[in-house]
Protein backbone atom coordinates (compact mmCIF):
# COMPACT_ATOMS: atom_id res chain seq x y z
CA UNK A 1 0.00 0.00 0.00
CA UNK A 2 1.50 3.54 -0.42
CA UNK A 3 0.55 5.86 2.59
CA UNK A 4 0.50 9.59 2.37
CA UNK A 5 1.84 10.92 5.68
CA UNK A 6 0.86 14.65 6.34
CA UNK A 7 3.16 16.00 8.87
CA UNK A 8 4.90 19.00 11.03
CA UNK A 9 8.58 20.39 9.14
CA UNK A 10 9.13 21.62 12.98
CA UNK A 11 12.08 19.90 15.14
CA UNK A 12 10.88 22.13 18.49
CA UNK A 13 7.71 19.69 19.52
CA UNK A 14 6.86 17.10 21.95
CA UNK A 15 9.79 14.34 21.75
CA UNK A 16 6.59 11.55 22.22
CA UNK A 17 5.14 13.10 18.00
CA UNK A 18 8.79 11.93 17.40
CA UNK A 19 8.78 8.47 19.10
CA UNK A 20 5.31 7.72 17.67
CA UNK A 21 6.66 8.45 13.97
CA UNK A 22 9.40 6.24 14.38
CA UNK A 23 7.62 3.75 15.29
CA UNK A 24 4.84 4.27 12.27
CA UNK A 25 7.95 4.40 9.91
CA UNK A 26 9.40 1.39 10.73
CA UNK A 27 6.15 -0.62 11.00
CA UNK A 28 5.17 0.57 7.39
CA UNK A 29 9.18 -0.37 6.17
CA UNK A 30 8.48 -3.98 7.76
CA UNK A 31 4.87 -4.12 6.42
CA UNK A 32 6.48 -3.09 3.02
CA UNK A 33 4.30 0.00 2.58
CA UNK A 34 5.79 2.53 0.65
CA UNK A 35 5.96 5.96 2.26
CA UNK A 36 4.84 9.32 0.04
CA UNK A 37 6.24 12.06 1.71
CA UNK A 38 6.66 16.13 1.03
CA UNK A 39 10.57 15.31 1.28
CA UNK A 40 11.97 17.88 3.57
CA UNK A 41 14.90 17.09 6.06
CA UNK A 42 12.85 19.10 8.64
CA UNK A 43 11.14 17.60 11.42
CA UNK A 44 8.57 14.79 11.63
CA UNK A 45 8.86 14.85 7.42
CA UNK A 46 12.82 13.93 8.51
CA UNK A 47 11.78 11.49 10.76
CA UNK A 48 9.13 9.34 9.06
CA UNK A 49 11.55 9.55 5.71
CA UNK A 50 14.44 7.91 8.16
CA UNK A 51 12.14 5.57 9.58
CA UNK A 52 10.87 4.26 6.50
CA UNK A 53 14.22 4.25 4.94
CA UNK A 54 16.43 2.82 7.61
CA UNK A 55 13.82 -0.30 7.97
CA UNK A 56 14.30 -0.99 4.37
CA UNK A 57 11.36 0.28 2.92
CA UNK A 58 10.42 3.00 0.01
CA UNK A 59 10.32 7.11 0.73
CA UNK A 60 9.35 8.76 -2.22
CA UNK A 61 9.53 12.89 -1.30
CA UNK A 62 7.52 15.14 -3.52
CA UNK A 63 9.40 17.92 -3.28
CA UNK A 64 8.75 22.01 -4.35
CA UNK A 65 11.92 23.14 -6.29
CA UNK A 66 11.99 26.07 -3.84
CA UNK A 67 12.79 23.66 -0.98
CA UNK A 68 15.35 21.79 -3.29
CA UNK A 69 17.14 25.02 -3.96
CA UNK A 70 17.39 25.78 -0.35
CA UNK A 71 18.88 22.73 0.47
CA UNK A 72 15.70 21.31 2.54
CA UNK A 73 15.47 18.22 0.85
CA UNK A 74 15.84 14.84 2.90
CA UNK A 75 19.09 12.34 2.64
CA UNK A 76 16.17 9.34 2.91
CA UNK A 77 13.95 9.77 0.27
CA UNK A 78 14.80 7.12 -2.16
CA UNK A 79 12.76 8.63 -5.32
CA UNK A 80 12.34 12.69 -5.04
CA UNK A 81 9.68 13.92 -7.73
CA UNK A 82 9.89 17.25 -8.12
CA UNK A 83 7.00 19.63 -8.36
CA UNK A 84 6.60 24.02 -8.54
CA UNK A 85 4.79 24.28 -5.52
CA UNK A 86 2.41 23.20 -2.56
CA UNK A 87 -0.49 22.48 -4.79
CA UNK A 88 1.03 20.18 -7.19
CA UNK A 89 3.00 18.60 -4.11
CA UNK A 90 -0.59 17.61 -2.20
CA UNK A 91 -1.95 16.69 -5.99
CA UNK A 92 1.07 14.27 -6.69
CA UNK A 93 0.78 13.00 -3.17
CA UNK A 94 -2.50 12.26 -2.91
CA UNK A 95 -2.79 10.59 -6.29
CA UNK A 96 0.61 8.93 -5.65
CA UNK A 97 -1.52 7.35 -2.35
CA UNK A 98 -3.97 4.96 -1.76
CA UNK A 99 -4.64 6.33 2.42
CA UNK A 100 -3.42 9.12 3.91
CA UNK A 101 -2.15 9.58 7.59
CA UNK A 102 -1.74 12.93 9.49
CA UNK A 103 0.92 13.03 12.33
CA UNK A 104 0.88 15.93 14.61
CA UNK A 105 1.34 19.31 12.14
CA UNK A 106 0.41 23.06 11.85
CA UNK A 107 -1.20 24.87 8.94
CA UNK A 108 0.43 23.11 6.34
CA UNK A 109 -0.84 19.41 7.82
CA UNK A 110 -4.42 21.08 7.86
CA UNK A 111 -4.26 22.20 4.20
CA UNK A 112 -3.79 18.40 3.59
CA UNK A 113 -5.89 17.10 5.97
CA UNK A 114 -9.32 19.19 4.37
CA UNK A 115 -7.58 18.71 0.81
CA UNK A 116 -7.75 15.20 0.58
CA UNK A 117 -11.74 15.23 2.76
CA UNK A 118 -12.86 17.87 0.27
CA UNK A 119 -11.58 16.01 -3.30
CA UNK A 120 -13.31 12.82 -1.17
CA UNK A 121 -16.44 15.07 -0.24
CA UNK A 122 -17.41 15.86 -3.96
CA UNK A 123 -16.08 11.94 -5.84
CA UNK A 124 -12.63 12.82 -6.71
CA UNK A 125 -11.61 9.72 -5.25
CA UNK A 126 -12.67 7.95 -2.59
CA UNK A 127 -9.66 8.07 -0.28
CA UNK A 128 -9.25 8.12 3.48
CA UNK A 129 -7.59 9.70 6.08
CA UNK A 130 -6.67 8.80 9.76
CA UNK A 131 -5.73 11.29 12.30
CA UNK A 132 -2.95 9.91 14.39
CA UNK A 133 -4.43 11.59 17.20
CA UNK A 134 -1.00 11.06 19.47
CA UNK A 135 -1.43 12.34 23.23
CA UNK A 136 -4.94 13.89 22.08
CA UNK A 137 -3.21 16.30 19.53
CA UNK A 138 -6.08 16.16 17.31
CA UNK A 139 -9.08 16.68 19.69
CA UNK A 140 -9.78 20.20 19.06
CA UNK A 141 -9.86 19.27 15.55
CA UNK A 142 -12.12 16.67 16.09
CA UNK A 143 -14.46 18.69 18.21
CA UNK A 144 -14.87 20.84 15.73
CA UNK A 145 -16.06 18.70 13.38
CA UNK A 146 -18.35 17.31 15.28
CA UNK A 147 -19.73 21.27 15.91
CA UNK A 148 -19.86 21.43 11.89
CA UNK A 149 -22.13 17.74 12.38
CA UNK A 150 -24.18 19.35 14.44
CA UNK A 151 -24.84 22.74 12.82
CA UNK A 152 -25.94 20.39 9.57
CA UNK A 153 -22.39 21.89 7.76
CA UNK A 154 -21.23 18.67 6.72
CA UNK A 155 -23.21 16.36 4.39
CA UNK A 156 -23.06 12.46 5.70
CA UNK A 157 -20.70 11.62 8.71
CA UNK A 158 -17.09 13.11 8.45
CA UNK A 159 -16.12 10.04 10.05
CA UNK A 160 -16.56 8.41 6.46
CA UNK A 161 -13.87 10.01 5.20
CA UNK A 162 -11.49 10.83 8.75
CA UNK A 163 -10.83 8.18 11.05
CA UNK A 164 -9.32 8.91 14.47
CA UNK A 165 -6.63 6.53 15.49
CA UNK A 166 -5.22 6.50 19.32
CA UNK A 167 -1.92 4.50 18.67
CA UNK A 168 -0.20 2.22 15.74
CA UNK A 169 -2.59 0.12 16.38
CA UNK A 170 -5.90 1.51 15.70
CA UNK A 171 -3.77 2.30 12.39
CA UNK A 172 -3.23 -0.83 11.39
CA UNK A 173 -6.91 -2.10 11.96
CA UNK A 174 -7.69 0.84 9.92
CA UNK A 175 -5.87 -0.18 7.34
CA UNK A 176 -6.17 -3.32 7.22
CA UNK A 177 -10.24 -2.77 7.26
CA UNK A 178 -9.27 -0.70 4.14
Amino acid sequence: MNIAVFCSANSNIDALYFERTRELGQWMAEERHQLVVGGANLGLMECIAEAVHTHGGMAVGVVPTILEKGGKVSDYIDVKILCDNLSDRKDIIIQRSDIAIALPGGVGTLDEIFCVVAAATIGYHHKKIILYNINGFWNKLIEMMDDLQQRGMIRGNWQQQMKVAASLDDIKSIIAGE
